[in-house]
């Protein structure tokens, strides 16, 4: 049986602090929840996206579109992981840096983050050294979600427990099996909701008292 997503549902979210809703593929949106989505500017973080044709606004499915950044150390793993996720159909957007020349990874992080705020990705893959670098620059943004993936457990745990909408790594700290099969267990991995949201509703509500 398909979810039915109305109004209520949406409004219920948004007094909790939710900003953001993830949305299985076959759920069914009413009308009224899709106009209180834009009136809220909810981001929705799925495969799926509000969009328009020619009669009239649609749920349609939509490429999950994923910003991919590094810094110096993490511009090889992150030029594998273009081509392999572009292969898979994804698509992606690169926020650099651009070559293996000294970069500043709060930057590449900041653009990453600002992706996602801005709804331009739904979720971002950043490569530095160790990963805890980037993480720790995502996790003062509003919004993000940002979990540092040393394997396949940690990923998906990220996502049904967290639901990080960004996974940070290592280039050395991972070989290049490890970092395939550990962005595959991420991205495969949905949000677990239920007793998960409680406890990142709390988190909403701590960035609503320290984000002025």
């Amino acid at each position: 049986m398909k979810k039915l997503i109305t109004e209520n549902d949406i409004l219920n979210l948004f007094k909790k602090g939710q900003n953001s809703i993830i949305i299985p593929k076959d759920a069914l949106i009413t009308p009224a929840a899709k106009d209180k989505i834009k009136e809220l500017s909810i981001s929705i973080s799925s495969e799926v996206n509000l969009t328009k044709n020619s009669d009239s606004e649609i749920l349609l499915p939509a490429k999950t579109v994923i910003a991919l950044g590094n810094d110096h150390n993490g511009f090889v793993y992150k030029t594998f992981l273009l081509d392999y996720l572009y292969k898979k159909g994804y698509k992606l957007v690169d926020v650099g840096s651009y070559d293996t020349k000294p970069a500043d990874f709060p930057e590449i992080a900041r653009r990453a983050c600002q992706k996602i705020q801005s709804k331009e990705s739904h979720f971002a893959i950043l490569t530095d050294a160790t990963g805890n670098a980037s993480a720790l620059v995502c996790n003062k943004f509003k919004g993000i979600r940002a979990a540092t993936g040393y394997n396949e457990f940690t990923a998906k745990s990220s996502r049904e427990h967290n639901n990080a909408n960004v996974l940070c790594l290592g280039a050395k700290a991972l070989g290049d099996n490890s970092l395939t099969s550990i962005v595959d267990a991420w991205l495969a991995t949905n949000f677990g909701g239920e007793r998960h949201q409680k406890r990142l509703d709390i988190v909403s509500e701590i960035e609503k008292t320290n984000f002025k």
